[in-house]
């Protein structure tokens, strides 16, 4: 059989590992493995390679992705369905496995209601997916998120400062929450827990005032101060999915804090360094049994489903389960971390 493969939407870390896993197992298995270009750009154009194990050797700990990416929608192109048909008729391909978060596999989803063969891997560093425990990048974007934070410690100390870091989290906030609890952030905000601005600078000032004279504060860029407020967004413009591109809550809620308190305050927006730099140990081992997963429900016929982690056990679930039904913070770890706010 010859399979396709491609990777769609945001870049991650632990993108190469999936797709070296799945040439390999699917070499092994007696398959021809083919790789589309840009996401679903390349298929709607026949825009691919061919993926053997030399193609692939010496990718596992590199970021981002060898076959490149776009938020190209093959179900917004016209006739988008019968041209994907097309080319993997022309090219005599029998499955298409998709790499991607809710955007990819809900146009997976489309496809394989179109009558085509896909599975779909998934892949968010937001891990806002259902129906999975986590997703790829997710693991070293938080431990990037760490790492921000463990170095604004010694400069906020040092200038007795409010270091506000923004980091990525359009609905959901586990970046914030989880990065942020590891990094021993004094406050962290994510789009689950709408908070006004007159209670975040209340704890800073209490924290202030009971000798710790610097904090370091952690938002999502989905954070909103009022829960009926728009998101704030670097302009006006959508992509194909209909995704504005966040960004700015972090200044809006340092200006905040400086107008309020008198606090000397800095912004620092971390953003695409997040999605940046070689994948983690753990998101180099997930990918890999992603990617051998994934052939293993080709050889089993287990189309138009996807990969889900529960319990650290891999299954085949429909991708109406991973779709459409974003995957929030829960109340019970969002109190945990709550225990260490001012």
């Amino acid at each position: 059989m010859k399979i396709g493969i491609l990777t769609g939407g945001g870049d991650c870390p632990g993108l190469n590992p999936v797709i070296r896993a799945a040439t390999r197992k699917g070499i092994a298995d007696g398959h021809r493995m083919i790789g589309f270009k840009n996401g679903w750009k390349g298929i709607l154009e026949g825009d691919y390679i061919v993926l053997d194990r030399n193609v692939v050797s010496g990718i596992l700990h590199k970021g981002g992705t060898m076959l490149r990416s776009s938020r190209t929608n093959p179900l917004k192109v016209e006739n988008g369905i019968e041209k994907v048909k097309s080319v993997m008729a022309n090219l005599s391909i029998e499955a298409l496995i998709a790499i991607g978060g809710d955007d990819t596999l809900g146009a997976a989803l489309g496809l394989y209601r179109g009558g085509i063969n896909v599975i779909g891997v998934p892949k968010t560093i937001d891990r806002d997916l259902s129906g999975t425990d986590t997703t790829i990048g997710f693991d070293t974007t938080i431990n990037i998120v760490m790492e921000a934070i463990d170095r604004l410690h010694s400069t906020a100390e040092s200038h007795h400062r409010v270091m506000v870091l923004e980091v990525m989290g359009r609905h959901s906030g586990f970046i914030a929450l989880l990065g942020g609890m590891a990094g021993g952030a004094d406050m962290i905000l994510i789009p689950e827990k709408p908070m006004t601005a007159e209670s975040i600078t209340e704890s800073l000032k209490r924290r202030h005032h009971s000798g710790r004279d610097f904090s370091i504060v952690a938002v999502a860029e989905g954070f909103k101060l009022d829960e009926d407020e728009g998101f704030v967004t670097l302009n006006d413009e959508k992509d194909q999915f209909g995704n504005v591109r966040l960004g700015g809550i972090g200044q809006v809620i340092g200006d905040e804090i400086k107008k309020r308190t008198g606090f000397d305050t800095r912004v620092v927006n971390l953003g695409h360094i997040q999605r940046g730099g070689a994948p983690s140990a753990f998101d180099r081992i997930f990918g890999t049994r992603l990617g051998v997963k994934a052939i293993e429900m080709v050889n089993n016929g287990e189309f138009g489903k996807m990969i889900s982690i529960k319990s650290d056990q891999m299954r085949a679930v429909d991708l109406t389960e991973g779709v459409g039904k974003r995957r929030i913070v829960e109340d019970d770890l969002y109190k945990v971390a709550k225990y260490f706010f001012p």
